[in-house]
């Protein structure tokens, strides 16, 4: 039986435990030092924009059309399994327009985006207020809207991951660090590895090392061969409640605007968010209120009356972005078979996770078939 072990328990690490847990003849652990989708995971908002992404070609838009498609059947896949709704808001993205964004380039991408199949509906003024009358911003000229884009709660769609891999035999192993990564050969001809990963409470032998551990990735990964440098970059979010739904009741798609999103959570409670905060000269990231401030005031700006609510939820989380490489690393660790990184996913860990997961899956069945 072929040993796998995955350190990491956000969306990331638990969507690749699911989609191995379906594999035959895997012994898999999953391991965290904290709970579930404590860190970057939990803080995320889950805004899946994919469709109404400008990303037409290459590796960017591939990840995005991978992920699109594995999610249409994961979410009931992970509900019939689990007995466990998963929150997920199908009623599309909407993309405010201003006087500055040329309308000609949306044209070209719903034109691009229609010839693969996908929609894409570019609203004037008029369309966008009779849709959508809680957006009152004289700078807004129009809308581009999304229909089959989606936005996810990413907490509860990590815990039905690994709810489903654990009913599935994935031994589950969380607040438990790992303190050490050994290389081991099986004998002195060199024709093959493992791994010794310690823990305070064991060592762990696997034939396959999974890192998925965000900003936790680099010290770990850089004990067997310093490559990569992740850096966190923090996003701040609110929560707020009103009195009635903004809108129409029936009609309540996430407003993003000017990278600020408007989330709708429940019939009266929105997520507001996210500020973009780089580490300082010291390499230290504090929320800076000031910029939270900011975000609150764009999304007030757009929808007013979000203004006539209560602030019940003020929350931070770090992303992990790698430095020197595009996000995200997905590949073998060179001279370390069998090792596998798939992390530093910055701001896309909830819309890229299944495509990750699949990625990394052919990765270690390829082998496994030779």
């Amino acid at each position: 039986m072929t040993r796998i072990t995955i350190i990491g328990a956000g969306v990331i690490g638990a969507a690749i435990a699911y989609e191995l847990s379906l594999i035959k003849d895997l012994d898999i652990t999953l391991i965290d030092a904290k709970q579930p989708a404590s860190g970057s995971t939990g803080a995320a908002l889950g805004v899946l924009m994919a469709i109404i992404s400008h990303k037409r070609k290459g590796r960017g838009w591939k990840l995005r059309q991978l992920s699109l498609k594995r999610y249409t059947t994961l979410i009931p896949e992970l509900e019939e399994v689990t007995g466990k709704k998963i929150p997920i808001n199908s009623q599309g993205i909407l993309m405010l327009r201003f006087a500055d964004d040329p309308l000609d380039r949306w044209e070209k991408l719903q034109y691009f985006r229609n010839e693969h199949g996908y929609s894409l509906e570019i609203w004037d003024q008029n369309e966008l207020l009779r849709r959508c009358p809680q957006v009152q911003n004289d700078r807004v000229v129009g809308a581009i809207y999304s229909p089959q884009d989606r936005q996810i709660n990413p907490t509860i769609l990590t815990e039905s991951l690994i709810l489903a891999a654990s009913k599935n035999g994935v031994n589950c192993q969380f607040g438990i660090k790992v303190q050490n990564i050994i290389s081991k050969r099986l004998n002195s001809s060199n024709d093959g590895q493992f791994y010794n990963i310690k823990t305070p409470y064991q060592t762990l032998e696997t034939d396959w090392l999974i890192m998925c551990a965000g900003l936790g990735s680099t010290s770990l990964i850089n004990e067997l061969q310093p490559m990569v440098n992740i850096k966190p970059v923090l996003g701040q979010a609110l929560q707020i409640k009103l009195n009635s739904s903004l809108g129409d009741v029936t009609f309540q798609p996430v407003i993003t605007g000017e990278d600020v999103h408007i989330v709708p959570i429940n019939s009266q409670e929105y997520w507001i968010g996210a500020t973009v905060e780089f580490p300082n000269e010291m390499g230290e990231v504090l929320p800076q209120l000031d910029l939270l401030e900011t975000v609150k005031r764009h999304a007030f700006s757009f929808c007013p009356d979000l203004e006539k609510g209560e602030i019940i939820n003020t929350w931070s989380g770090k992303r992990p972005r790698p430095d020197g490489e595009p996000a995200p690393i997905i590949k073998e660790v060179p001279n370390y078979p069998c090792v596998l990184l798939a992390t530093g996913h910055y701001r896309n860990g909830v819309l890229l996770a299944p495509a990750t997961a699949l990625i990394i899956r052919d990765k270690i069945l390829e082998n496994y078939n030779k």
